[in-house]
């Protein structure tokens, strides 16, 4: 394990021990549908730990390395595929959260702070994507996702207004929505506005269908799913996945088969901690497995040489796990 250390001293870290038996017994199989995506050999790895609330990993294959965002600190790490060290890309961040690359390359990210999506030019400068709706500022853009047509999506809850250790406590001038940026004329088009705090959100492979997790919902958070048409018009909404229970999901990301994987965790009552990790759910909505971490996981993505690797951000530590499949493109 690497201990990201900072000025000072160091951050809360977890101390993880991989097992050493073959499978890992921290991979639960709930369908064995779930058999051919699981890699025998493979076991939950943990990257470094020493983050306050660790958000929205992003994958650079061209430099192999990979961003994950500290909300609380306020910066975006970097963790390197070769050597594996970490260090600081950007501090502030203005408390970015979620992260994609656009069709360039380029890095977009959500903001809390600024209530703004940007995007990371070639040179490093920042360019503003969107901050407002009909005049009025954003809430506090969570998760994001870009199409291959170039139109990007993200979710935009209260969380970075609530108070200050994501954000600053403002009040919300706009109801939480799911939005598109056309990819053509820039434009910001609201496309969801009945959901309780949207929160990740993901493409199916052939980008016909729009997951969208519901993370306030009552009495259980849930996942929707919507048929995409021309120009990002959604129809069709209809229930995928339901928590049932204690359990919440927050980011996800879809692999090549379709399946979602979803960061996953209990409320804090005591026993929900067994809920903690990744949840796998194949197209239809059916639950495949469960990946147990010992911390709480809000984010993921694939990424790694071969697009193999699960990345998942929870709580204080980066982990990582090789699957049998890799991440929709």
């Amino acid at each position: 394990m690497i201990q990201l250390t900072r000025p000072g001293g160091s951050e809360v870290e977890v101390r993880y021990t991989p097992s050493t038996r073959y499978p890992d017994p921290a991979i639960e199989v709930l369908d064995e549908r779930f058999l051919p995506l699981r890699l025998f050999s493979a076991t939950v790895e943990q990257l470094f730990s020493g983050m306050r609330w660790a958000e929205g990993p992003v994958w650079f294959g061209d430099g192999r390395y990979l961003l994950v965002s500290d909300i609380p600190n306020n910066r975006i790490l970097r963790w390197d595929d070769c050597s594996g060290a970490v260090s600081v890309f950007r501090e502030p961040s203005n408390h970015a959260n979620g992260h994609a690359r656009d069709r360039q390359g380029r890095l977009v990210s959500c903001e809390h702070l600024t209530r703004r999506v940007t995007r990371t030019e070639y040179d490093g400068s920042v360019t503003v994507l969107a901050s407002h709706w009909q005049g009025r500022r954003l809430n506090s853009p969570n998760d994001v996702t870009v199409q291959r047509d170039g139109s990007i999506w993200f979710t935009d809850p209260l969380f970075g207004i609530l108070g200050h250790w994501e954000g600053e406590p403002a009040t919300s001038e706009t109801p939480w929505a799911v939005y598109r940026i056309d990819p053509a004329s820039g434009e910001l088009q609201r496309r969801i506005d009945d959901l309780a705090a949207p929160n990740g959100l993901a493409f199916s492979p052939d980008e016909l269908v729009l997951f969208v997790v519901e993370s306030r919902a009552q009495p259980h958070r849930r996942i929707w799913a919507y048929d995409v048409g021309e120009s990002g018009l959604l129809a069709n909404k209809r229930l995928f996945a339901d928590a049932q229970g204690p359990g919440a999901f927050d980011g996800i990301a879809v692999d090549m088969q379709g399946n979602v994987w979803c960061g996953f965790g209990g409320n804090g009552a005591p026993g929900t901690d067994a809920l903690d990790g990744v949840r796998v759910y194949d197209s239809a909505g059916t639950a495949l497995a469960h990946v147990h971490l010992p911390e709480r996981c809000a984010n993921l993505c694939f990424g790694g040489a071969k697009n193999n690797r699960l990345f998942m951000a929870a709580s204080h530590s980066l982990y990582a796990l090789y699957v049998n499949t890799q991440g929709a493109i």
